[in-house]
């Protein structure tokens, strides 16, 4: 059954801008439309989980998501927010990406299914490959002038006195490859409807330009707004640079920090956007928060709906787990079940000494552990003053004088982690 799509990104806040018509044409009839994925990397990250949740919201209201993967678009790069050329890829790497991007995408979209409605992956670089620039030139570039290009946003952005620097031929000619994407996929694949980020209207109008002069149709266009921080930080941006799908790239536990440490007012905008839940529950869910921001459920919520959603049940588990190790009660137990990665994010700033491994194999005292052998103490006679007063734990568990670290204690066969009190932490990496 259909529903309306553009209601359900209206109320979502993920409607920026639609052309005339957009909504009375998708409740016509099952259409198609895509997002382009730009494939510049073997994984997705969050900043392009806002397109893969339309599509996904497309093929929920009943509609055939297309994901675009820009081969061909990625070897020249797009202009539009950027202020310089990007790096150009080579096929196999293209290839390679696209692979990985196809298998992320099927956590959320239904490629597989002999559904009407079943997702379909296309690579621009297939149509593309064989078209010669002077066919090009000749079939594309002719019905659109030079006067309609330069009045796009992204080109007088780059155009202007305060651009520092100016703009290539290869990414002039970017709306019109994507433009003729949108006529390509009109033709082949009857897609009626591009979507994106608002930054990408003209791109998208261009591509509407060319069904109409081309292929004598009609192509719609939506937008949504782009994702910001209300602090003015970047969206989906961490000192440690982008946050990752690929969990090799960034751990389920940084993920769900991620979101968890989101503010009150992005808590309360992310939530509609980058979850299924409705409209009622959310906004069940505001209201509570508001009278109890201290307790952060808005922000719980969006973390364990999003880690779910992009990992799984059993990686949010684990990142709640991780999570409770330093500001909860947790056991060695909960220590143990870390995988190294994530025990090293947990931990990550915490100072830390080697330790040969011999020194374990005979039991390392407790005096020389905290002080001579890391450290961590500043004297022997602070060591003991520490230990009497109960103080120290040894992976979260509480030792006397008398204790002896051996090869058992060891975490991933490789660490130890000593504690004074409820928040000083050391780390002694065994060697």
């Amino acid at each position: 059954m259909k529903t309306n799509f553009v209601q359900e990104l209206q109320w979502r806040g993920m409607v920026h801008d639609a052309m005339p018509g957009t909504e009375e044409h998708l409740m016509d009839k099952m259409q198609a439309a895509y997002v382009g994925i730009d494939p510049t990397a073997d994984s997705l990250h969050i900043g392009h989980l806002v397109g893969v949740m339309m599509l996904k919201h497309f093929q929920l209201a009943g509609h055939k998501p297309v994901a675009l993967v820009g081969g061909a678009t990625g070897m020249i790069g797009d202009p539009s927010g950027k202020s310089a050329e990007r790096n150009l890829l080579d096929e196999k790497t293209l290839r390679r990406n696209q692979e990985a991007i196809k298998a992320q995408l099927s956590r959320f979209l239904d490629f597989d299914s002999d559904a009407p409605n079943a997702a379909v992956l296309v690579n621009n670089y297939d149509w593309m490959k064989d078209f010669s620039f002077l066919d090009f030139i000749r079939d594309v570039g002719k019905h659109i002038t030079v006067n309609y290009m330069m009045a796009k946003d992204s080109v007088k952005k780059r155009l202007s006195a305060d651009a520092k620097e100016g703009m290539s031929f290869t990414e002039f000619t970017y709306q019109l490859v994507q433009g003729y994407d949108f006529l390509y996929l009109f033709q082949n694949h009857n897609c009626s409807l591009q979507m994106g980020g608002s930054d990408q209207w003209g791109n998208i109008t261009t591509g509407t330009e060319l069904i109409r002069r081309i292929g004598g149709g009609k192509g719609f266009a939506l937008t949504c707004p782009l994702i910001t921080k209300a602090d003015g930080t970047k969206f989906g941006k961490t000192e440690g640079g982008n946050v990752w799908l690929d969990s090799h790239r960034t751990s389920p536990y940084r993920f769900y920090q991620y979101w968890l440490n989101t503010s009150d007012e992005d808590a309360e905008k992310y939530i509609k956007i980058f979850t299924f839940l409705g409209q009622e529950y959310i906004e069940q869910l505001v209201a509570q928060h508001k009278e109890a921001p201290h307790m952060r459920s808005l922000q719980k919520k969006l973390a364990e709906e999003v880690t779910t959603m992009v990992h799984s049940p059993a990686d949010l588990e684990r990142a709640v787990t991780a999570s409770a190790i330093l500001y909860g009660k947790s056991t060695s137990e909960d220590l143990k079940k870390l995988d190294e990665q994530t025990f090293l994010d947990v931990f990550e700033g915490v100072p830390q000494a080697e330790v040969p491994k011999t020194d374990l194999e005979n039991g390392l005292d407790m005096i020389g552990a905290l002080a001579a052998k890391t450290a961590f103490l500043s004297s022997n006679g602070e060591a003991r003053r520490e230990l009497k007063q109960n103080s120290i734990s040894v992976n979260k568990e509480k030792v006397r004088e008398g204790y002896k670290i051996t090869i058992s204690d060891l975490i991933n066969d490789k660490f130890v982690l000593l504690q004074r009190g409820k928040k000083n932490y050391f780390l002694i990496v065994v060697d």
